[in-house]
């Protein structure tokens, strides 16, 4: 297994043969080092439905004939674009052949703007869990901190959490230490952070607030390999 960060909150996991694209912001994200016309997941999640997360999706899932994995309303949305679409709902879990996705709660808002600055409400946000390999990744999306993150994390041993750090929008450093310690996850590693003024936050600060060795900053384009 291959996951790979792509600044903002792009990961990239790559496994059983299946290349998967979790909020594939790309155009108009400075801090990515992907190209959309050059990517081609076989499937794409997405945690919500804000432009900075759903992003290129349309595009690319159009052009390689991607599974879109998404809540609900975000999913039906999109399918109403001739898109290829699996919906799901927070505390639902699903096996597909590459894996299994558990969707989370998370605390935030969703809608998704389109390019006339219509408002169109795409469901309740939220985390993903992904269990391949004998590995569970925890994307957060974007959300605040609460307490059941303890209850994920023991129920779901997390190998690998990626958490918002950024401010204004999502949980502080200071809150998403405090969720890192509800989670317990083996390594963390900051997203959404630095790519809009709002969210200007310095990684390495947080991770000087996680206990020694649990905290990794990733680089745009850097992997970790299982």
């Amino acid at each position: 297994m291959k996951i790979s960060y792509h600044g903002h909150s792009i990961i990239k996991v790559e496994t059983n043969g299946t290349t998967i694209l979790v909020d594939p912001f790309i155009n108009g994200n400075e801090m990515t080092d992907l190209k959309a016309e050059n990517e081609k997941p076989d499937v794409i999640i997405l945690t919500h439905g804000h432009n900075d997360h759903v992003g290129d999706t349309i595009d690319i899932a159009r052009k390689n004939d991607s599974l879109i994995i998404a809540p609900f309303e975000l999913a039906t949305y999109l399918e109403w674009q001739g898109l290829k679409t699996h919906p799901m709902h927070i505390g639902g879990a699903f096996t597909f052949d590459f894996g299994t996705v558990k969707l989370t709660q998370a605390f935030h808002g969703s809608s998704y703007t389109t390019e006339d600055n219509q408002i169109i409400y795409t469901g309740m946000p939220a985390g993903v869990l992904l269990m391949a390999e004998d590995k569970t990744i925890y994307h957060a999306g974007d959300t605040a901190l609460f307490s059941d993150m303890k209850l994920i994390g023991e129920r779901h041993p997390i190998d690998i959490a990626f958490l918002p750090i950024g401010d204004n929008f999502t949980m502080g450093p200071e809150d998403a230490a405090y969720a890192a310690e509800l989670l317990q996850a083996k390594t963390v590693v900051p997203i959404h952070f630095n790519t809009f003024p709002p969210i200007k936050q310095d990684p390495e600060k947080f991770v000087q607030l996680l206990k020694e060795g649990q905290g990794k900053v990733m680089e745009a384009g850097e992997s970790i390999e299982y």
